[in-house]
């Protein structure tokens, strides 16, 4: 059970969810850390593995530097493991917990811009999270970033066409979701960035109640307070997300624009090299060297890498190129 078919050795659980878990592993050939999602198939029923499809489909889609990523898919009999980059920071909720009343805003923004930055592109391709929360976001200690993490409720979409699966956690989720209406895509993520930007200067979530149904009105009536520290443009930018009417809500264009983020690099994370979204990014000379260790190693011949390369395989060979390439770069 300590081993994935020998590839990987599999350490401490990081976490547990309803059908997987994600555990701490390391790759045997290249010595690097990485996060495993164990899902247990035994668990899932017809509408669970449908979205678990969906889960690997988008995160094949997205990559980006602020999403984690997907290295590897392995299939077996039982369980479905997922190969995912590993985050040395911790999740941004205890990052939150850490900092009675919320962060500086000037730490928030940092922050904040990056998790626009991945939803911006996210919903360039039609993809969208669904489940967007401080667990969900992902320290990059090492390379001074945050990351998207979780695509297990994201979907496709297409434009102006609702959807209708409600999915996400109560504290939040829109108000249309709730109500179990049919709903514009974007919108969802754009409501719960707001909640996300209110967590981040304030501490603690917008609504959150004694009980669910008190949580549930609050939120129907879009009733929060700002506390007297947060600045008047960052209320207003977490006011033009927390709106009850879809159509109200800010556009990520618009929070992009908006004043409270001028100044501020979206994307520290595209100049840092890691992770590596394609072997196009390795000079020859790197690649060459990466071939020579493989095919010594025995993980395949020349063209069999290059083959599984050049068709965005998310196989051994892949995320073994890919471990060796962002060693290299590290070191």
């Amino acid at each position: 059970e300590g081993k994935i078919a020998g590839l990987y050795d599999l350490e401490r659980t990081l976490g547990k969810g309803h059908f997987a878990v994600v555990k701490l592993a390391r790759h045997v050939f290249t010595g690097q850390r990485v996060a495993v999602k164990v899902i247990d198939k035994s668990k899932l029923a017809g509408e669970a593995a449908g979205q678990l499809l969906q889960e690997v489909r988008c995160m094949k889609l997205v990559q980006h530097p602020n999403v984690v990523r997907l290295y590897e898919v392995i299939d077996t009999h039982a369980k479905l493991y997922l190969i995912l980059e590993l985050g040395d920071g911790g999740d941004m909720f205890d990052h939150i917990m850490r900092h009675e009343g919320g962060l500086t805003e000037a730490q928030a923004k940092h922050y904040f811009a990056q998790i626009v930055h991945a939803i911006s592109y996210c919903h360039k391709l039609h993809v969208v999270h669904r489940d967007l929360k401080p667990e969900n976001v992902v320290f990059f200690q090492e390379q001074g970033v945050v990351k998207l993490t979780d695509f297990g409720f994201s979907n496709r979409f297409q434009p102006g066409k609702m959807l209708t699966t409600s999915c996400g956690s109560l504290a939040y989720s829109a108000p249309e979701i709730l109500l179990g209406d049919e709903y514009d895509a974007p919108a969802v993520d754009i409501w719960s960035l707001g909640v996300i930007l209110y967590m981040l200067v304030c501490g603690q979530p917008p609504f959150q109640e004694a009980n669910d149904s008190e949580t549930l009105t609050m939120i129907m009536d879009c009733r929060y307070t700002i506390p007297p520290h947060v600045s008047a443009q960052c209320a207003d930018l977490i006011s033009r997300m927390l709106q009850r009417d879809p159509k109200q809500r800010a556009s990520l264009e618009q929070i992009e624009g908006h004043p409270w983020l001028q100044g501020v690099d979206p994307s520290p994370a595209s100049r840092c090299l890691l992770p590596l979204t394609s072997h196009k990014r390795v000079s020859q000379e790197e690649h060459e060297i990466i071939l020579q260790a493989m095919t010594c190693g025995n993980i395949a011949d020349r063209d069999t890498i290059q083959e599984a390369l050049e068709a965005d395989r998310y196989n051994h060979i892949t995320a073994t190129y890919f471990l060796l390439a962002e060693r290299m770069l590290r070191e």
